[in-house]
């Protein structure tokens, strides 16, 4: 129970000094948001309880694949965020992701990629 607690408090503090970064200075909090924190962790995480190699290799391959789909929301969300505000802006932003996402399952499909 120890361990799940510090892994809550880790992850979260993680996340709270991104924000909080964000505050003080756009880019040092984009920095610290952009770097493959929470991937780190869960690969901390899984070896310490434990896990198969082959478990820790496959969470990183599929996480690369992944964040391909995400890449677009974060060149447009700056453009749509100052022509149509934040709320809009964020549902376009998932909107985008969900449709890349779908993209990547059809072009996995269509090229018969083994991802998963």
């Amino acid at each position: 129970m120890g361990l799940l607690l510090g892994k809550y408090l880790l992850t979260a503090a993680v996340v709270v000094a991104a924000s909080e970064l964000a505050r003080h200075s756009g880019r040092a909090g984009a920095l610290l948001a952009s770097l493959p924190l929470v991937t780190l962790l869960v690969l901390v995480w899984l070896k310490l309880d434990g896990q198969p190699v082959e478990k820790l290799a496959n969470h990183a391959w599929y996480t690369f694949w992944y964040v391909l789909p995400t890449l677009p929301m974060f060149a447009l969300f700056p453009a749509m965020l100052a022509r149509w505000g934040f709320w809009p802006a964020m549902g376009a932003s998932a909107l985008l992701t969900l449709t890349c996402f779908v993209v990547l399952g059809l072009i996995i499909r269509q090229w018969n990629i083994q991802l998963w």
